[in-house]
């Protein structure tokens, strides 16, 4: 069992940044491969970046890539979203989610799963 809790959320304007932090408790963090998804107000999930155990493979969403970076420390368990130029449009709710297998962009194939924090960004 891997207990995930984000944080980071909040409201920013239009261009900031803000960094989205997943910590995790439970089995061994380091043999999971990690991911950020989210989910807007009457959209599908959708997926935005992972990561491998070790943090040599990333992945991205072709609408995030070049503005958003994944990142873990295992020392601190913890996997990080660095958001940039941040639009209306990424506005949602962000959840990161645990995998014992591969750093892949389905969130079927995550085991694990936080409760989210909301990312709201105004125009």
């Amino acid at each position: 069992q891997v207990q995930l809790v984000e944080s980071g959320g909040g409201l920013v304007q239009a261009g900031g940044s803000l960094r989205l932090s997943c910590a995790a408790a439970g089995r061994t963090f380091s043999a999971y491969a990690m991911a950020w998804f989210r989910r807007a107000p009457g959209k599908e999930r959708e997926f935005l970046a992972s990561i491998s155990w070790s943090g040599g493979d990333t992945y991205y969403a072709d609408s995030v890539k070049g503005r958003f970076t994944i990142s873990r420390d295992n020392a601190r368990n913890t996997v990080y979203l660095q958001m940039n130029s941040l639009k209306p449009e990424d506005t949602a709710v962000y959840y990161c989610a645990a995998n014992r297998g591969a750093a892949t962009r389905y969130g079927y194939q995550y085991d694990y799963w936080g409760q989210g924090t909301q990312v709201t960004v105004s125009s």
